[in-house]
């Protein structure tokens, strides 16, 4: 036990939900609000869109590549899905999902294919592709809200699991169930199939991959293909929640999600990271976020601190890797 607590004690994830408590305790003490389980559900509830987008992102940094395009995929796919569902009000809920899910994993395709086709760099290929396809959605759109959702999306989930002693309700959501849902998929899909462990290996070593027969093509298909998807399911899931659809509104929220990735450990260079890490990340930066509010502080320091977390997360997987790399030359000495 104490072998295992001790192992366990000098992994990123343990410092990361070290630092939660820390941090969580420090807040609480400061605003009593903030250790509430309305507050809980309400952090889940708002930060719903960024997880799904992270657990999305997770796997494509693990290949080794990075999408910035993530926002504007889900801003066409939130458009085009309500748009459709408020034509044919039959397809319901699960109908408006799937779609956006298709559409998102079509435009994820497209940038598989870009990056595969071109031999580009991933992070110029989907900058390239998030200005086209938020310029044609709002060329196409005129930029036009969208004001009704379609029969069904707009009640979305409610399902009540505590009645306090004040009679107040406490309930899942659609955008907690979908939350947990993509974790809970993404960590068996990362940790125990063949196809995750090949993306580990592409991201470590794209080279020796190759030379063993995992096809890099068919990779950045999957994660890319994964990545769009995630981004459909994601925005549905947040026009739920805002019940409005504003075309303008989702592109330039890339930098939270990418702080929760980076911040769980997952490297921008590819071959590391956990899905456990991710859950993590996003949790304190939440918190932090969550915390400053509560607090009173001016809304501009919320972008300061997730780049102020974003920093120091690099820096400490950096130093780590130096280490790592220190430990054999000082053995062989």
């Amino acid at each position: 036990m104490r072998d295992w607590l001790a192992r366990a004690g000098r992994t990123h994830e343990f410092r990361l939900f070290a630092v939660i408590v820390i941090v969580g305790a420090a807040i609480g003490a400061v605003s009593p609000g903030f250790l509430t389980l309305q507050n809980l559900i309400d952090l889940l509830t708002s930060y719903a869109f960024s997880g799904i987008l992270a657990c999305g992102l997770f796997v494509v940094l693990v290949s080794g590549k990075i999408d910035i395009s993530f926002t504007a995929m889900a801003s066409v796919a939130q458009y085009v899905a309500i748009l459709v569902g408020n034509a044919h009000p039959g397809i319901g809920i699960v109908g408006v999902l799937l779609l956006a899910a298709l559409i998102g994993t079509l435009l994820g395709l497209l940038n598989a294919i870009f990056v595969s086709g071109l031999n580009m760099s991933s992070i110029i290929v989907t900058i390239a592709t998030l200005n086209i396809f938020y310029g044609l959605l709002i060329f196409f759109s005129g930029g036009k809200y969208i004001f009704s959702l379609p029969a069904g999306l707009a009640e979305g989930i409610y399902w009540v699991f505590h009645t306090d002693a004040d009679g107040n309700d406490y309930a899942i959501n659609l955008q907690i169930l979908i939350l947990v849902l993509a974790f809970a998929l993404a960590w068996p899909f990362m940790s125990l199939t063949n196809i995750g462990r090949q993306i580990y290996a592409v991201g470590s070593n794209p080279e020796a991959a190759r030379r063993v027969g995992i096809g890099l093509v068919r990779i950045n298909l999957i994660v890319f293909g994964i990545m769009g998807f995630a981004a459909g399911i994601a925005s549905i899931v947040q026009a739920q929640l805002a019940q409005t659809v504003m075309p303008m509104v989702l592109v330039g929220r890339e930098l939270d999600v990418l702080a929760a990735v980076v911040l769980g450990g997952a490297s921008i260079t590819g071959g590391t990271g956990s899905v456990l890490g991710t859950a993590l990340g996003l949790i304190l930066l939440a918190v932090i976020q969550n915390g400053l509010i509560l607090l009173g502080v001016p809304s501009y320091w919320s972008q300061f601190s997730t780049g102020v977390v974003i920093l120091a997360a690099v820096t400490l997987i950096a130093l780590r890797r130096r280490q790592m790399h220190a430990r054999p030359a000082g053995a062989a000495r």
